[in-house]
């Protein structure tokens, strides 16, 4: 049975209602994030409070306004992550209706796993990398400064470096999505397997903390991600020959 197009105004309509839901369901998650705002930040301060003595664990306020910012940009995010699973299912109702049924098959799994590994990644960092990070930064400075950091520079860190290892997570997600559309496969990656390495040495010495054991915590997880993702499209390629004998 062959599917209806709807007209262009329609699909125009049926954007704006799912984006409307959005936005009621975002409004409504902030509101409880910034009601728990207080225990989010103890939890995101941690890592690098952590390697603070008692007495100094602060982050400072250079701006009259920072830290009411700071406070509502927590509770927005916060709103994100507890309505992310309503987000993305309006997201999916918005464009399920137009795809086939192998598509449909092709794509749920990929947004599951992907959603899976970025936010893995995010742990990754949080509990791993950052810890690390900023032990080695602290105890290199402190003998002849005393650290004081602001509410700004601590949270753009440390956003910008959990969401750097989320989407780096999302590499073995890729690579098997390119495997099922035909761009790459088994034998190409493993023949480019130097040039790999090097690119995701390259990726972490531009974008991981500068440290080394940071930057060496961040390309493990890359290669053996790399090279799971090389014997998921072997089994996949052995499996597709088998159904075609």
């Amino acid at each position: 049975m062959e599917k209806t197009e709807k007209p262009f105004w329609d699909h125009l309509e049926e954007l704006r209602d799912r984006l409307m839901k959005c936005l009621y369901i975002l409004l409504a998650t902030s509101c409880v994030g910034y009601y728990v705002r207080v225990p989010v930040l103890a939890f995101l301060k941690a890592p690098l409070l952590a390697n603070l003595p008692p007495e100094k664990q602060h982050l400072y306020f250079t701006n009259l306004f920072e830290s009411f910012f700071n406070q509502l940009q927590v509770a927005v995010i916060t709103g994100v992550f507890l309505g992310s699973p309503l987000l993305l299912y309006q997201i999916w109702a918005f464009i399920a209706p137009g795809l086939h049924r192998h598509e449909k098959r092709l794509l749920t799994p990929f947004l599951a796993s992907g959603t899976l590994f970025f936010f893995a990644g995010a742990a990754f960092a949080y509990y791993l990398v950052l810890p690390v990070g900023f032990k080695f930064f602290l105890e290199f400075g402190q003998p002849l400064d005393v650290p004081m950091i602001t509410v700004k520079e601590y949270f753009s860190t440390l956003y910008r470096l959990l969401l750097l290892f989320g989407l780096s997570f999302e590499l073995p997600v890729i690579l098997v999505l390119c495997a099922q559309l035909g761009l790459v496969n088994y034998a190409t990656l493993a023949a480019h397997r130097r040039t790999a390495v090097m690119g995701i040495a390259i990726f972490c010495a531009l974008f991981a903390p500068p440290d080394v054991l940071s930057m060496l915590m961040m390309m493990a997880p890359l290669y053996v991600f790399y090279e799971g993702a090389m014997q998921v499209i072997r089994l996949m390629e052995r499996k597709r020959a088998v159904r075609k004998a």
